[in-house]
């Protein structure tokens, strides 16, 4: 596992990372203790890739929106 930070993470490293917590997740064989932090880390990693989706989704709301308004115009 990397450091406890996410926001600095592209949205295919923070995706990549979660498939890993998910895959030592569903593996077992950890601890208590380990499963809480894989978990807490999972959740993390989740938060920042849902950032990033919902980022591109403004992001091409806005373009059509201005596709749209340049269509009223003509």
């Amino acid at each position: 596992m990397t450091d406890d930070t996410t926001e600095e993470l592209s949205y295919e490293d923070a995706r990549a990372e979660l498939v890993e917590v998910v895959r030592q997740l569903e593996a077992g064989g950890t601890t208590l203790e380990e499963s809480l932090a894989l978990w807490e880390r999972g959740e993390a990693l989740a938060t920042t890739c849902q950032g990033w989706l919902d980022g591109a989704r403004a992001r091409l709301e806005a373009a059509l929106d201005d596709e749209d308004d340049g269509d009223d115009q003509g």
